[in-house]
């Protein structure tokens, strides 16, 4: 071997070894977006094909052909026109509505007096807060019926759901409850050194730095509610005047079981809102899961 092809071999394994990390991370940015490709078209052709199915003709709808001969955009007008609709988008507008507000109000308080406060039973508060939310609300329909229908005589309205959230929701407590611990006491000993009752101090100082985690609650409760579909049917079926777009789109289904366009088009129309909502505020709802059970 010659003197030249001696210091030659560094240079040209150095060259082969960056040819090799170059295929490696080639392939590895092929192999995730390939895989990020995958997932997120597992998750969005479903709404395609309900998009797609919601515009198409009687004659075409749930054929083997995917995509419309014609546009029918007409199809979303005449479920828009449908007797009931309407009010069945103002009900859930004020079941969510009235339900996140109420939520959010009565949950922080307890929340804010669970991680800031020393008492006795604390710890004991907290494990019937998480007991709470294991219990199904399926096990307390027959007594909270009974109480509501046969005792207050609200059955067929949707106060039955309503009120019992102005006295706080388990999971929403717990949720803020982990937030609320991340906050350093000094910020609330500072209040209070200058002050400042609990409430002041909970509404100045605690709540502009628990932002994130009040909008994650709200997000989560707006959406059970625009989904709730087991309270509506036991409270309000027997009064179509009170039923929500879950129960309504339900009925839907049943009068127009073989005009699946129409069909795709009133689910698109119910789920169009809070995929909206979803994707304005998806930052601050990413932020305040995230920030919560930082701390247990």
């Amino acid at each position: 071997m010659t003197l030249s092809s001696t210091l030659s071999l560094p240079v040209e394994r150095r060259t082969a070894a960056a040819k090799v990390a170059r295929r490696r991370a080639a392939l590895h940015w092929v192999a995730t977006r390939s895989m990020a490709l995958a997932a997120a078209l597992f998750f969005v052709l479903p709404f395609v094909f309900v998009l797609l199915t919601s515009v198409m003709s009687d004659q075409q709808a749930l054929t083997s052909e995917i995509w419309p001969h014609e546009w029918h955009w007409g199809n979303y007008l005449k479920v828009w026109q449908t007797p009931g609709f309407l009010t069945w988008w103002r009900n859930t507008l004020v079941y969510a509505g009235l339900g996140t507000v109420l939520t959010v109000v009565s949950s922080l308080p307890v929340a804010y007096a669970m991680a800031k406060f020393r008492f006795r039973g604390r710890n004991l508060s907290l494990m019937a807060v998480i007991a709470m939310m294991m219990l199904p609300p399926q096990v307390t329909v027959m007594p909270m019926y009974l109480f509501w229908a046969k005792q207050l005589h609200l059955s067929g309205t949707l106060w039955p759901m309503i009120i019992p959230m102005a006295f706080g929701d388990a999971f929403s407590i717990f949720l803020l409850r982990q937030f609320l611990l991340t906050i350093p006491k000094e910020y609330v000993e500072a209040a209070r050194i200058d002050g400042c009752g609990e409430l002041r101090t909970l509404l100045r100082v605690v709540l502009p730095m628990s932002k994130p985690a009040i909008a994650a609650v709200a997000l989560f409760q707006f959406f059970y509610c625009w989904n709730d579909y087991f309270g509506p049917q036991i409270y309000a079926s027997e009064n179509p005047g009170a039923w929500t777009l879950s129960y309504g789109l339900a009925s839907f289904k049943g009068a127009h079981h073989t005009n699946w366009n129409l069909t795709m088009a009133a689910t698109l129309l119910v789920m169009a809102p809070v995929i909206v909502l979803f994707f304005f505020a998806q930052k601050a709802f990413i932020e305040g899961v995230t920030l919560t059970g930082v701390k247990g």
